[in-house]
């Protein structure tokens, strides 16, 4: 099974770029299974249904959030009217949504789960590791083929999940930096990981924003308005191939496409 993971889709320009690669990869059978983080989707924020369904249109099978899921009010109000939209798992359990959602696929299940680290985040977070060991020993019991997107900050809060993880799911991704790591790599175990896909959006700009305002807060101090960047957009993920029946990867490819 080879699945593609998307980096952060930010705005419009992502959206576009998204839609530009997902087609391609799905026409050309370089990828049977995508799964695309959209919590900048809308404008450089969290997504409406709207957005998120026109994602789940293009090709995405699952589309991840993150510490900007409930931007919209649509979102708080209608994440659970679609079970492939989800939330990180370890949010507070009075938050709507899920944390995880299994796919059934012609190969057989995939089990996407989403994470929230807590390193240079909100604090309120559960754990992430002891949320993962829960899900794992629990609900998703007797999965094989699991990916964990992880949203955070610190790539050593990263990494260290990933380890954490290696052996027990299939792959463990990070997103929310906007920023490509190229760490690729498969753990002993067999568990496909790297430490964040990069950015999926306007490649002339500062984590996809309009890059003046941003240099003007670094100097002044002063809060400033920051749009997307427009200009041309990059495709930012990975493409990792899963043995169905093992649920251990067999490689993981850094990609980046200039649409």
């Amino acid at each position: 099974m080879k699945v593609l993971l998307v980096g952060d889709i930010v705005g419009k320009p992502g959206r576009q770029a998204f839609v530009h690669v997902a087609r391609q990869f799905k026409e050309e059978g370089r990828a049977d299974f995508i799964i695309a983080n959209g919590e900048n989707a809308a404008s450089g924020r969290g997504p409406s249904t709207d957005i998120t369904s026109a994602l789940l249109n293009a090709g995405a099978d699952v589309v991840t959030l993150g510490d900007h899921a409930w931007d919209s009010k649509e979102m708080v109000a209608g994440i659970d009217m679609e079970e492939r939209v989800i939330r990180p798992a370890n949010f507070s359990k009075e938050a709507p949504g899920k944390g995880w959602v299994r796919v059934d696929t012609p190969e057989g299940p995939l089990v996407v789960m989403q994470l929230i680290g807590r390193v240079f985040m909100q604090p309120h977070y559960d754990c992430p590791f002891q949320m993962a060991d829960r899900m794992l020993n629990g609900v998703l019991g007797g999965n094989k083929v699991i990916f964990v997107d992880f949203h955070g900050e610190a790539s050593s809060e990263r990494m260290a999940m990933g380890r954490f993880l290696d052996g027990r799911v299939s792959a463990v991704f990070g997103t929310h930096t906007h920023c490509q790591t190229s760490d690729e790599q498969i753990f002993e175990k067999g568990t496909a990981y790297i430490t964040d896909l990069g950015m999926t959006g306007p490649k002339d700009s500062v984590l996809g924003r309009e890059v003046e305002p941003v240099i003007k807060k670094f100097i002044t101090g002063v809060p400033q308005k920051f749009d997307v960047a427009k200009g041309k957009p990059t495709f930012e993920g990975a493409l990792v191939d899963i043995d169905m029946k093992t649920g251990k990867a067999r490689s993981i490819e850094r990609l980046r496409i200039e649409i």
